[in-house]
């Protein structure tokens, strides 16, 4: 499947997610969310770090500096350009700083600047 067709497919799996009209009740989302924890536990292999909005933020920022070719792809070993992508994913942390603007803690308000910040000069750099 060519890129172009999965992110099509995406956009459209997404689509149907928002518009979805048979919302679970309360009871059925909180039991999904304890069995989901349950199964997930269970494959837990210790290599993850812990799920916060830092952790969020620098995991976004490696898949910015993947993009600009500024680190290999952890599965390939090789360094390529697809400034698109990091343009998106710059993108998606600045809608992540609107959107909690006035909700974060110190360090997380500062550490979403500061990468916002870098991964853009970077981006520029790149696009010239």
């Amino acid at each position: 499947m060519s890129e172009k067709n999965e992110r099509s497919q995406a956009s459209q799996t997404a689509h149907d997610f928002a518009n979805k009209q048979d919302i679970p009740e309360q009871g059925e989302r909180k039991q999904a969310a304890e069995a989901y924890a349950d199964k997930a536990g269970k494959h837990e292999t210790g290599a993850m770090p812990k799920v916060d909005l830092n952790t969020f933020i620098l995991s976004l920022s490696s898949s910015v500096l993947v993009h600009l070719g500024e680190v290999p792809d952890p599965e390939t070993g090789q360094s390529s350009q697809n400034l698109p992508m990091a343009r998106h994913t710059i993108d998606i942390l600045g809608m992540l700083e609107k959107k909690t603007q006035g909700n974060l803690e110190p360090d997380e308000d500062t550490l979403l600047k500061n990468v916002l910040f870098e991964l853009r000069m970077k981006y520029v750099q790149k696009a010239e």
